[in-house]
């Protein structure tokens, strides 16, 4: 059973992890890098189609991992509530 006081705590909870969301869209992108001085060198000498396909291969790399983490807290976050036992029901108590 579910208490009256949840909504207020749902809606901050809720605008918390908006507001850390944007800032971390909104933080530039070399903040969270580093810079290794093989592939920087290797991509200012290298042609534009190198630079392109190293942009592909980091999209590749970095896309498929994100996407199963998302679903994987998806998940998780809509089977939290599915399983509660009820408190007055007979049974082992760990």
């Amino acid at each position: 059973m579910k208490s009256r006081n949840t909504k207020p705590f749902s809606l901050l909870r809720t605008l918390l992890l908006s507001a850390f969301a944007l800032l971390a869209v909104a933080a530039p992108v070399p903040v969270f890098s580093q810079s290794c001085a093989l592939c920087y060198t290797q991509a200012a000498s290298s042609g534009s189609r190198m630079i392109q396909a190293l942009r592909s291969g980091i999209l590749i790399l970095i896309v498929p991992p994100t996407l199963g983490t998302v679903g994987l807290i998806l998940v998780v976050h809509r089977r939290t509530n599915q399983v509660r036992r009820d408190p007055d029901e007979p049974g082992q108590d760990w």
